[in-house]
């Protein structure tokens, strides 16, 4: 077990003050400092050596003014840190931070609901309460509200709000379900954005923008203050929902499906986020591959095509969920099936018709009534030891050339480096998240390497054909932000201009998203 790093230009001394600092203004039992803490602060799924990215200690405020004083002491000794809310981001890093050395700003004891507004379908939340949390008290009250959970129910709602994540309910884009923020700036004062810049504003989870400016969108993905405060929307319960999903049996299936998919989703003939999802990826959430093929390389096409047949599904499967009466609900179903059947050995299976109060017995298919789980990491026994997973995840046009040409791309250089094509797209109206996953054994070194040159070197195919990633691990955000070059990297220019103006000492998530304080430079990168 390898010491903790100190951070990057600060003293062994000057840290140690730092934390007895921090200790007096957090309690000392809320200041982490061991080597077995910052084992347990490293990424559990690091294509390669996760030490790469080792945070020197661990604070955990439990209030706003805790935080204030938390960023007083960092700038007062210049140390970085990295702001997480409950630490779940796993496939892009988990809690560990971009900058070895940093400290991690731990957010998960401010976990308060503050508000829920049952007539107007919101909530005002802090960063360390995770989906579940909300979940359980939005039963317990009895509220017809649903909530749309991510993957994962066990992250943060902010956090994974400020990641841009995504569910599948009609309220699947999380970052356009957010209205009004509370943002700790690096210099320790405190805005509210939108309405809540109004002391005493009714109206700041109900109408975004406020007057003048408006800043929500700039916290997210971004190191230019801390969140304290989110509010966000929820679904309003509707009458019942109909899940259904097609089976597509060829594999060059894909042009027509996403061709057909988007005017469906563009009208909102289909409420729900739309999962497209490969044949491995479906498999992989009921079974393991040692089951269909064990030899070396990637699946070969025949055995992927008997396992579709074997398991009943598609070698392309779209899911799909519709909302509201009956009646109503049945009419959208009519017009997709009638859209859908000119694609040759299309199936449709449906369930039938609920009505909202009851639920779905069991997997994927309860995040889209928004019950929030964990069925997302059946994926790691696919390959069997100790089961691990980096993403690429590109956005990618509704367009069906554009689906094919990514999924391609993707699917040839995963084959080449020994890799299954784990993928599919989820669809919003006008654009598609084409998320990849390459999994690998985590014991396995070279294994966890390989994995992690794949995503490297897809990052810059993707890029090459002109696709940016929404999303990825710390080990590409440079890269990722790299391939964001119009006019010699104008974005950056700008980014790191407001930067330098929030954060003059550079102590704010040093890295994240490729946004680097100018106290950093590349050898400390």
């Amino acid at each position: 077990m390898s010491a903790p790093p100190l951070p990057p230009g600060v003293s062994a001394r000057d840290f140690q003050s730092a934390l007895a600092a921090f200790a007096v203004s957090v309690g000392p039992d809320a200041v982490l400092s061991s080597s077995a803490t910052q084992e347990a602060y490293l990424d559990p799924f690091a294509p390669g050596d996760a030490h790469a990215w080792q945070a020197a200690a661990v604070v955990m405020p439990s209030s706003v003014e805790q935080v204030r004083a938390v960023l007083g002491v960092a700038n007062r000794y210049r140390v970085p840190l990295w702001t997480v809310s409950t630490g779940r981001n796993f496939a892009y890093g988990g809690a560990s931070p971009r900058l070895a050395g940093s400290v991690v700003l731990d957010l998960q004891r401010m976990n308060r609901i503050l508000d829920i507004d049952e007539k107007l379908a919101y909530a005002l939340v802090e960063p360390g309460v995770s989906y579940y949390d909300l979940y359980r008290v939005l039963k317990a009250r009895g509220a017809r509200l649903w909530l749309d959970p991510p993957a994962a129910g066990w992250g943060s709602v902010i956090g994974n709000t400020l990641e841009r994540g995504y569910g599948t309910t009609s309220y699947g884009d999380h970052a356009s379900m957010q209205c009004g923020l509370e943002v700790v700036l690096a210099n320790g004062e405190v805005v509210r954005t939108g309405m809540g810049a109004m002391s005493a504003s009714r109206d700041w989870q109900v109408f975004k923008p406020g007057f003048g400016p408006s800043y929500d969108a700039m916290f997210m993905q971004s190191n230019f203050g801390v969140v304290t405060k989110l509010g966000v929307w929820l679904m309003p319960e509707p009458e019942g929902y109909l899940l259904a999903r097609y089976a597509f049996k060829r594999d060059d299936d894909l042009e027509r499906i996403v061709d057909t998919l988007r005017p469906l989703k563009l009208d909102d003939t289909i409420q729900s986020s739309a999962v497209i999802e490969s044949a491995v990826r479906w498999a992989a959430g009921v079974s393991t591959r040692k089951q269909w093929y064990d030899g070396p390389g990637a699946m070969p096409e025949a055995a992927i095509d008997a396992m579709a047949r074997k398991i009943g599904i598609g070698r392309w499967n779209l899911r799909f969920c519709l909302y509201g009466p009956q009646a109503l609900v049945n009419a959208r179903r009519d017009i997709i099936h009638q859209r859908f059947s000119p694609i040759a050995d299309a199936v449709l299976f449906e369930l039938p018709y609920r009505e909202a109060a009851v639920e779905p017995k069991g997997g994927g298919d309860r995040s889209q009534v928004g019950i929030p789980g964990l069925e997302a990491f059946n994926l790691l026994n696919w390959r069997g030891g100790s089961g691990a997973h980096v993403d690429f995840s590109p956005v990618c046009p509704p367009s069906g050339r554009d689906a094919v040409k990514q999924y391609r791309m993707v699917r040839d250089r995963a084959a080449q480096a020994g890799f299954d094509y784990y993928g599919g797209f989820t669809a919003s109206q006008r654009h598609m998240h084409h998320v990849f996953a390459a999994i690998f054994d985590r014991d396995d070194l070279a294994q966890a390497r390989n994995a992690g040159a794949l995503i490297r070197a897809l990052i810059e195919d993707a890029g090459a054909a002109g696709y940016g990633q929404y999303r990825t691990h710390l080990a590409y955000m440079d890269l990722a932000a790299a391939q964001y070059d119009f006019n010699d990297h104008a974005l950056m220019h700008l980014t790191n201009t407001i930067k330098q103006a929030l954060d003059p000492n550079g102590i704010l998530s040093p890295g994240k998203q490729g946004i680097w304080p100018a106290r950093f430079g590349e050898h400390d990168r």
